[in-house]
């Protein structure tokens, strides 16, 4: 039981990554735009909240770096995309390369570097129940969040104004600027506020997370956030639910090693990634399901002029 409720405690913690970075790019995909830079504007928070930790000792003011390096760089592929009007695809592509050297470089001098004891963060009485107690309530505050967050985007995207003019851009940019919204405006703010959520998750994963920095530390699992969006078909309870189960499988090759389970450690690290690949597969097979959930426009520029 203790097994298992350390493996539920670890569960959490890694889905909490792909969850934050899982909302921020299905904010960016129900706008309509698809960035496929997850990966790069992850890396690239990572080393610069894992700097700022270094030199400042304030996980804080880390996670507020690490958010801000997510920001600009998605600004940049906002303005690329949505002005210049560049290829989505290949312009997420290019900014996933860029952060993976980008990081690389700057993060030379760091590679050596620790961070001091973590803090803990237990909740009184209730963390000191059995099983539960550990596998919940002994969590950082940003699984908390995390959830939070998931709640609140829910309630925003089908509960607001706001929210309903965003996904009107996602299926209709057209009708939506012929009733009067920016609509690049208002895709250029979603794209910079699903880049800050990218990159709070790649802060997340260098101060918490490991806490470290080693060269390509992300791993792919900016790809595995984006194949989340799918996966949720657009709705944030169900990318929460799905970033849990790939946090699940991702920590499940380290309790069978820990079990003494006899399974090449090759095939352990593929688990996170086959699973993907088999859930990306599965539902892609049904056309018609994510025809009538994808928003209509996703990937799709739009000229104001035409």
């Amino acid at each position: 039981m203790e097994g298992l409720s350390l493996l539920l405690a670890a569960t959490l913690n890694a889905g909490t990554v792909l969850a934050i970075a899982g909302l921020g790019l299905l904010i960016n995909e129900r706008a309509g735009v698809v960035n496929l830079g997850a990966e790069g504007l992850m890396l690239i928070a990572a080393i610069a909240g894992f700097a700022t930790a270094v030199h400042t000792g304030s996980d804080l003011l880390a996670f507020g770096a690490g958010a801000l390096a997510g920001g600009v760089m998605a600004a940049v592929f906002g303005w690329l995309v949505i002005w210049l009007n560049t290829n989505q695809v290949a312009t997420g592509l290019a900014l996933s390369l860029f952060g993976g050297g980008f990081s690389a470089f700057v993060g030379i001098g760091y590679v050596s570097e620790k961070l001091g004891a973590r803090p803990e963060f237990p909740i009184p009485v209730l963390a000191d129940l059995p099983f539960i107690g550990p596998a919940l309530f002994r969590q950082h505050p940003m699984v908390y969040i995390a959830i939070a967050g998931t709640v609140a985007l829910s309630w925003f995207l089908y509960r607001s104004r706001a929210g309903l003019v965003l996904r009107a851009i996602g299926e209709s940019p057209e009708s939506a600027h012929a009733l009067g919204y920016p609509v690049r405006r208002i895709r250029l703010a979603a794209v910079v506020a699903g880049g800050a959520l990218c990159g709070l998750s790649g802060a997340y994963i260098s101060v918490v997370y490991t806490p470290l920095w080693v060269e390509g530390m992300v791993a792919g699992k900016g790809w595995i956030a984006l194949a989340l969006t799918t996966f949720a078909t657009w709705r944030p309870a169900r990318l929460l639910l799905g970033a849990y189960l790939f946090g699940g499988v991702t920590m499940l090759q380290f309790h069978l090693q820990g079990e003494g389970v006899h399974v090449p450690s090759q095939f352990l690290t593929m688990l996170p990634y086959l699973a993907t690949i088999f859930v990306l597969v599965l539902i892609s097979s049904n056309a018609n399901f994510i025809k009538l959930n994808m928003p209509a426009s996703l990937g799709k520029p739009f000229f104001p002029g035409a």
